[in-house]
């Protein structure tokens, strides 16, 4: 019996395609992704393995590609569920000491916190190479993953308008950067101050030449 394009049994691969998105042609069944920006982001990571192949650079085994994805999708639940964390530790037995997640601060700590569920290798307060005449700190280096996160928190004098020119700021800078193959920015905004969060978050995010950029506002309403 002829096989299908994704090298099994025509029936196998309709099961394949029916539960998964399959990438750039190649067979790796990939999980259902109904967010547009990440949808985009790893069909960005896709087109690149494409471009690779074409340059005769060697590029990762599916294996790798795969963890890869799925370490994005963990750090697309882990932003959109922080705010029920940061919630739920406000409750505590005996009305114990616990943390307020009140700044940018705050949020760096218990992001922090998280991130070691599922990675091993975090440098927090890295430097950046210089941008603009001068160098800052990002918040978080993944190091083996080669992903850069930024942490930020709404407040007053930080809506939209000025969140949006400060992740534009992000983006050129991190571009220059020899360890961020992607830029992750989490916005925390507990007070809902961005009206529109998917309109920045699908504005900003998508490659950057070459620098893939995902933009999580959570959470999105109150």
């Amino acid at each position: 019996m002829a096989k299908g394009s994704c090298g099994k049994e025509p029936d196998e691969c309709e099961s394949l395609m029916s539960g998964s998105e399959v990438a750039a042609g190649e067979g790796i069944p990939l999980p259902t992704i109904t967010v547009g920006p990440l949808k985009s982001e790893l069909m960005i990571i896709m087109s690149k393995r494409q471009n690779y192949r074409i340059a005769g650079e060697t590029f990762q085994p599916k294996s790798a590609l795969h963890e890869r994805i799925r370490r994005m999708l963990m750090l697309e639940r882990l932003c959109s569920r922080f705010h029920l964390v940061a919630r739920q530790l406000r409750s505590r037995h005996s009305n114990r000491d616990t943390l307020h997640v009140e700044d940018e601060y705050d949020v760096q700590d218990l992001l922090h916190a998280l991130l070691t569920l599922e990675h091993d290798d975090i440098r927090p307060q890295e430097w950046t190479p210089s941008y603009a005449g001068g160098s800052s700190r990002m918040d978080f280096l993944l190091k083996l993953e080669q992903i850069v996160i930024e942490a930020k928190k709404t407040r007053s004098g930080l809506g939209a308008r000025e969140l949006g020119e400060q992740l534009m700021v992000d983006i050129q800078k991190y571009k220059q950067h020899p360890d961020c193959r992607t830029l992750v920015c989490f916005v925390y905004d507990p007070e809902g101050r961005i009206a529109n969060p998917r309109g920045i978050e699908n504005d900003l995010s998508g490659d950057k030449d070459g620098l893939a950029v995902r933009v999580i506002i959570a959470p999105k309403g109150l």
